[in-house]
């Protein structure tokens, strides 16, 4: 290879490793820790020379009655979003939901997002975990939290607006303008929102979607949702309000304004609970970044209104969850831990976390000095330094194997217990920390008695943290080292300090400490985003002897996709069935149903389904016939229908009658421009390979995209020799082409790769398919198989479900994609039976993932997919 031609192909991938991390998935997250960083240093910079003991003893000195106030506003303001899935509710499902689920599920799903950031993803499967709990589908759950939104947006602009009017003066940026102004403002906000109530009032309004209703409130119920977001607004302006000096908090109008932007500022990070970006927008809005009491109460504020809520709305999903499960544990003998197994894998994701954050706290705060001096006599400095830095990466290395412990990564629960012991060594090595030794002896001592709820396999390359679980560990780190930096400003900063080995040199050891945290964790981020796993087409998989067998003796012709290549094989150990699968994103996803034994076939679907849990994956069955329904329903999945397909009884069919007249006509039409039709045994198909090549070549470049695979044919031209092919000639060179599939026993016969040369014939492929069913026909095949026609046969009804009503609209609508109907007609001139065909997958926020994720594997790569 020329110079030239490494340069470019190390270019090539570069930019490959450049998009990739620059995807929206990726980007997101980078930019909300982005944010906390800036925020950090915001604050680092506001706070001036305050030391963390000014902070503390500020925090010790908040008076209780400023706490208990704070607490009642926090919970009028959860009181207030519980309320808002009360009216949802009330609109989108009318009684099928008691109003103290749908409160339950407002209280616990905001407690929890409003922590933990990214709103939609965080809140929307808690609220469906509830929900489903009453018989709602993803859908239902979807307009829940879209009318919850609409409820939180009124209030916020209803408080805005009552601020303008209110105190206009004193609005940051605003007081700039004339009073005047800022109550117009103020005054067309709520003129808006009554125009709005007035517009609702006058009849029954909805937005529809892709067959997706959305329906708005009536006026009444918008009065009352913006009341109610409004008391959630004010009340929770009003926590931390309380909590504020005196001499600081202006008057409440304006606070309110402030309030609402931090607010929205937090949420735009897509950080945890907004957290620094809340308290920086703040800290630069009350212009007090030099005060410690102002800084503290922010930090009450947030254990008040984000920690506590978390904790019990964490305890109280926990015994739902719990709740839920009472059915199976009733019924599994002898298996008296098994509600507690269930809830150990999320229990121990959450402790090692925190164990993590008790080292990396531990290693940014100074050590007691009566201990050191304790250490000092018996333990040489070099082992203390050592232990302080390694106690840090361990606690960096617990955050990451957390995930691990969440999908029930065995590897992950052996790793944890390993650094939860080193983690516990060194916290007593470096500071005779003995308290928090002791937590991590605890949580190490739960991981080792519950060795059977990690069963999942897993590698070192489970563990890669995705972008958003990486965003999280930059928050933390950034939340932490900020904490570092008060503690230790008031030591001046030199070079030397780098160098500086004492037993008190607690700020030389922080900053050794930060920069190797630094290090490890850029290194993990980057080997993260870099070699992020990506599934595209796998290599041509040789195929088993029993797989061919089995083939060899199936009744129908669908299964003779098997032979593409591109998909892997689970076998029955009796070797009488077989499933063929591929793997994209956390999904194995099966190509048809199994193929061989009935019996053997059902045992091997178990075990496809124990095979892909246990590698942390969902399964998903694609393009399965009714016969195997009642199996997949015992698994709990979702029936998706997908299509239909079209057989031809050829016993029966006959090109004579007016119904077969487009048929006789192509047929004679080209017999008389010369096109011959004829059957080549698969024996004669490579000599022929370069026509066929000619051919599928410049089809290909009359269409857009690219070849598929999975469930479709590719032109592979060792896929193309184990079949026979049928071919149309003209002048003696082939012109159209397409393999043939054949059954056992002459059940069926059916094509899958078809390709012609444009502009040849007009009426050449209806000329193919007349001669290839009178063929079949006079070969003694019972069938015909025509294929599938996507979306085809979904009900069309405003009780069907939400996929059937997009189905229907994209199957009408979608001609400018893929021209469905066409498809259905052309199928359909030649009087076939209709045989449905399902997905069957996990119900609720999954199946969007896994409807992704058949399209990547058909289409090649999540890359490929977008340019069909």
């Amino acid at each position: 290879m020329s110079e030239r031609s490494e340069l470019e192909s190390e270019l090539g991938n570069g930019m490959r490793w450049v998009l990739r991390i620059i995807e929206p998935r990726v980007l997101g997250p980078i930019i909300g820790a982005a944010v906390v960083l800036a925020a950090a240093f915001v604050i680092h910079r506001l706070s001036g020379e305050i030391h963390l003991n000014d902070i503390r003893n500020a925090v010790s000195a908040t008076p209780w009655r400023s706490a208990l106030q704070a607490f009642a506003f926090t919970v009028v303001s959860f009181v207030a979003m519980g309320l808002y899935d009360v009216l949802a509710v009330r609109k989108v499902t009318a009684d099928r939901v008691p109003m103290r689920v749908a409160a339950f599920a407002g209280v616990i799903g905001y407690a929890i997002s409003n922590a933990l950031g990214f709103h939609v993803l965080v809140g929307g499967p808690v609220r469906y975990r509830i929900y489903a709990a009453v018989g709602l589908d993803a859908a239902d759950v979807g307009r829940i939290v879209g009318v919850s939104f609409l409820t939180f947006s009124l209030g916020l602009a209803a408080v805005v607006g009552a601020a303008f009017v209110a105190d206009p003066g004193g609005v940051p940026l605003l007081d700039r303008l004339s009073p005047l102004i800022d109550r117009a403002m103020g005054v067309a906000i709520l003129l808006g929102l009554a125009g709005i109530v007035l517009w609702l009032s006058t009849g029954r309004r909805e937005l529809s979607l892709f067959g997706w209703r959305f329906p708005f409130p009536g006026g009444l119920s918008a009065s009352l949702q913006i009341l109610i977001g409004a008391v959630d607004i004010a009340a929770a302006a009003a926590a931390l309000y309380v909590l504020l000096p005196a001499d600081v908090a202006p008057g409440y109008a304006v606070f309110v304004v402030l309030f609402v932007v931090a607010i929205l500022a937090g949420t735009a990070s897509h950080a945890p609970g907004g957290l620094g970006v809340l308290e920086a927008t703040m800290l630069i809005g009350l212009g007090a970044g030099t005060r410690p009491d102002v800084i503290a109460a922010l930090i009450v504020f947030r254990l008040i209104y984000y920690f506590i809520p978390l904790a019990l709305a964490g305890t109280a999903l926990l015994a739902f969850e719990t709740y839920r499960a009472r059915a199976k544990v009733l019924t599994a003998s002898g298996k008296t831990l098994a509600v507690t197994r269930r809830i150990v894998a999320p229990l121990s994701a959450t402790l090692v976390f925190l164990g993590g954050i008790v080292l990396l706290l531990s290693g940014n705060l100074p050590a007691e000095r009566a201990r050191i001096g304790i250490l000092r006599d018996a333990l040489p400095l070099p082992f203390a330094e050592a232990s302080h830095m390694l106690a840090s990466i361990v606690g960096l290395l617990l955050i990451v194997l957390a995930r691990g412990l969440f999908a029930r990564i065995a590897l992950a629960r052996t790793a944890a217990i390993v650094l939860l012991l080193a983690g516990a060594a060194f916290s007593l090595l470096k500071g005779l920390d003995w308290e928090e030794a002791t937590i991590l002896l605890v949580i190490a001592a739960m991981l080792a008695c519950y060795r059977n709820v990690f069963y999942r396999k897993g590698n070192w390359r489970s563990f890669r943290p995705t972008p958003t679980w990486l965003s999280f560990i930059a928050v933390t780190l950034i939340s932490l080292t900020l904490v570092g930096l008060l503690a230790y400003r008031h030591v001046e900063y030199s070079s030397d300090l780098w160098w500086d080995f004492a037993w008190h040199g607690d700020a030389p050891r922080f900053m050794r400490a930060t920069l190797a945290l630094s290090i490890v964790a850029a290194a993990i981020a980057i080997d993260a985003l870099i070699n992020r796993p990506v599934q595209g087409r796998i290599g041509r998989v040789a195929i088993p002897g029993t797989v061919r067998t089995l083939l060899s003796e199936c009744p129908d012709t669908q299964s003779n996709i098997a032979l593409l290549g591109d998909k892997k094989f689970l076998i029955s150990e009796d070797e009488k069935a077989f499933l063929m699968y591929g793997v994209a994103g956390r999904s194995w996803i099966t190509m048809g149903g199994p193929v061989g034994d009935a019996e053997a076939g059902r045992n091997l679907v178990w075990r496809f389904a124990e095979e892909a849990d246990k590698a942390g994956a969902r399964a998903a069955f694609y393009a399965v016939g009714p016969e195997m329904l009642p199996v997949y329903l015992d698994f709990g999945l979702a029936i998706l229908k997908i299509g239909e397909v079209a057989r031809v009884e050829l016993t029966s069919f006959t090109l004579e009658g007016q119904a077969r007249q487009n048929f006789r006509y192509a047929d004679r039409r080209a017999t008389r421009e010369g096109i011959e039709f004829a059957i080549l045994p698969k024996a004669k198909v490579p000599d022929l390979l370069p026509e066929l090549i000619a051919v599928s070549d410049a089809w290909l470049a009359t269409k857009v995209g690219q070849e598929k695979g999975f469930s479709l044919g590719r032109f592979d031209e060792r896929y193309l020799e184990e079949f026979d092919c049928a071919v149309m000639r003209k002048e003696g060179e082939i012109v159209a082409f397409a393999n043939l599939w054949r059954s056992a026993g002459l059940s069926e016969l059916s094509v899958d790769l078809m390709r012609y040369r444009p502009g040849v014939s007009k009426v050449m492929m209806d000329a193919l398919f007349a001669r290839l069913l009178m063929h079949g026909k006079e070969e003694g095949y019972r069938w015909f198989n025509l294929g599938a026609a996507p979306l085809a046969g979904l009900a069309d009804h405003p009780l069907a479900s939400t996929w059937n009503r997009l189905g229907t609209f994209i199957y009408r609508r979608g001609d400018e994609i893929y021209n469905f109907e066409g498809l259905r007609a052309f199928k359909q001139k030649f009087g076939p039976v209709w045989t449905p065909q399902y997905l069957a997958c996990p119900g609720g926020f999954a199946m969007p993932q896994v409807l992704l994720d058949v399209a990547s594997l058909i289409s090649g790569g999540p890359m490929r997919m977008l340019k069909q």
